[in-house]
This record gives C-alpha cells, sequence and structure tokens, in this order.
C-alpha cells in the first residue's frame, strides 16, 4: 500500500491553466484589467477591485525573498523525506506573494531580500511545482518524488 500524499494540489476550474503552465515550466499570474494589479492565487476576480476583468500572463519568474524557515520535521508524507527543506514566501517582481520553497542554498546564505530566480520540481507524473533558487546559482538536476 503506498502511503498518502500530502503534497500534491487538487486543481479547480480556475486554477488548472497555473498547474499546465507549471508543467511546462512557465509561472504564471492573473493580472486585472481594470486596476492593472496582478494577483496570485488565481481566482476568477481581482482581489484588489473586484473586477471579473482578469486575465493568465506569464511572470518574469524573478522574486525577492519575503520570509522563510527551515523546516527539521514533518510527519507527513512525502515531505518527511525532504527534511530539512526551506519553506519561503517570495515577492514576484509582477508584485504578488508566493509560497514555495528555496533550492540550491545553503541555509546560512539565505536573507531577506536576496533575489531569486523560478525552477521547476516535478513532484509526480501530473504535476510539476514552481520553486526558487538565489540568481546566479548552478542549476541542479530535478528530482522526482
Amino acid at each position: 500500500m503506498t502511503a498518502p500524499r500530502f503534497d500534491l494540489p487538487t486543481p479547480e476550474q480556475d486554477t488548472v491553466p497555473f498547474w499546465e503552465a507549471a508543467r511546462s515550466e512557465r509561472l504564471v499570474v492573473k493580472r486585472c484589467a481594470a486596476c492593472a494589479k496582478a494577483h496570485f492565487y488565481p481566482r476568477p476576480f481581482c482581489p484588489h477591485c473586484w473586477s471579473e476583468d482578469v486575465a493568465w500572463e506569464d511572470a518574469s519568474g524573478r522574486a525577492t525573498l519575503y520570509s522563510w524557515s527551515v523546516v527539521h520535521m514533518n510527519d507527513l508524507p512525502p515531505f518527511n523525506e525532504r527534511v530539512p527543506y526551506v519553506a519561503a514566501v517570495v515577492d514576484l517582481d509582477e508584485g504578488p506573494r508566493l509560497m514555495t520553497n528555496v533550492v540550491d542554498c545553503a541555509f546560512e546564505d539565505l536573507a531577506v531580500g536576496m533575489r531569486l530566480f523560478v525552477r521547476f520540481r516535478p513532484i509526480s507524473a501530473e504535476y510539476t511545482i514552481p520553486v526558487f533558487t538565489p540568481v546566479g546559482a548552478p542549476v541542479a538536476a530535478a528530482a522526482t518524488d
């Protein structure tokens, strides 16, 4: 019997394009035509002005580290096999904040305000997630769980 996984998304109608883009190694956000603000998580209306005139756009993949925590213990599969890892919040250059992981960086090198760039990590045959690495870090081989 396979252990249940707690890292797989549950796509809904409004998030399917995000997951399809990530699988193609593209980071996308929604932008409002009425107020011009980008937002994340994906939803059918703008959380800033409530307009429904929102559309997907490619994000640059550049971000700034806002906050992070090094996770040393997590009992949920498959996170328990990944510890320690960096759970982080990044500010995308387009404006929205995104929860993610920082990879390919020594824990002691993490710093608020450090510049990051998106990479993509397959987590199953169906899903790929965006993770971030410091600008200039070598690209590590992606691992599939």
